[in-house]
């Protein structure tokens, strides 16, 4: 079996690494870093995205969110009569719109950390051929699942899911940053540790953990909002989570290691120094 894999960074690595078929990526237009992913997990350099889809028996689809549309239109418009599989951190909207373009097409989403150990991440997969997918990886680091569901099932558990990890952690952030604005951050820590035990912690882990990729959730961000609003729900978590990861943009590359203690301390400050904020009528000179 010859798996496409598009495109090889930390998450679309460890998808390789833990598929049993033989894996193929396309150089062309990647990074450096790219390449030496791709080198490390042994995957076949396939020059251009043409002659991928001539040789591969499937394609994996694993980008960013806001281009997962354009990569499956480009990979459609290539004529591709095989299976595609995107895995991407999409609504099911889309899910099911892009599933429209091709023949054979199976929903994913990935849950978890880049499956380097078991038990650590999980692959969800919805389709009628969700379960031929699945056996790719099985018995490897990655707990690929499939659903009881149709097109559209994987994507919007991911949704669900991320919409408490990745809103929950922005909101944690901006919560500590409104009590540093009005000096009474220390106290919130302190009652924190009385009433919401973990909080504190969760908090500083969120700076050090969500902030270096805060350039990549904005997308995501967008995505839960699609999918709120196509059940009918309230975009407004996701739209204010948004807001949050694009003032922390960046601190893409930042490494949280070497920012240390310091980290929590730098976000708050990001996300108040809001341009134009001088500029911004205060509320109780405007009353007198």
């Amino acid at each position: 079996m010859h798996v496409g894999i598009l495109h090889p960074g930390l998450m679309g690595e460890t998808l390789a690494a833990n598929c049993s078929g033989q894996t193929m990526w396309v150089a062309d237009g990647r990074s450096a870093e790219t390449r030496q992913r791709a080198q490390q997990n042994d995957l076949t350099e396939i020059a251009t995205l043409a002659e991928l889809c001539e040789r591969a028996d499937m394609i994996v689809a694993i980008c960013p969110p806001a281009a997962a549309v354009e990569l499956a239109a480009d990979v459609a418009n290539l004529g591709y009569e095989q299976l595609y599989i995107d895995a991407n951190a999409i609504s099911s909207g889309a899910a099911r719109a892009i599933g429209r373009a091709f023949e054979h097409f199976v929903d994913g989403s990935v849950i978890g950390p880049p499956a380097h150990a078991p038990g650590t991440t999980r692959l969800y997969l919805s389709g009628e051929r969700a379960t031929e997918v699945a056996a790719l990886f099985r018995g490897s680091a990655l707990d690929a699942r499939t659903l009881n569901g149709d097109v559209g099932a994987a994507s919007a558990l991911k949704m669900a899911y991320a919409s408490w990890t990745k809103i929950g952690a922005a909101m944690q952030l901006a919560i500590r940053a409104l009590a540093s604005a009005e000096g009474v951050d220390e106290a919130l820590v302190e009652e924190w540790a009385l009433s919401q035990q973990g909080l504190v912690d969760r908090s500083e882990r969120a700076a050090r953990g969500v902030a270096p990729k805060a350039w990549r959730f904005t997308g995501e961000m967008e995505q839960i909002a699609d999918a709120f609003a196509s059940a009918g729900l309230p975009t407004g978590f996701a739209d204010g989570a948004n807001d949050i990861y694009r003032r922390l943009a960046a601190f893409k590359g930042v490494d949280a290691v070497q920012v240390g203690a310091q980290m929590l301390d730098q976000v708050i400050d990001t996300l108040l120094a809001v341009p134009g904020a001088e500029n911004q009528v205060d509320v109780e000179s405007a009353s007198d």
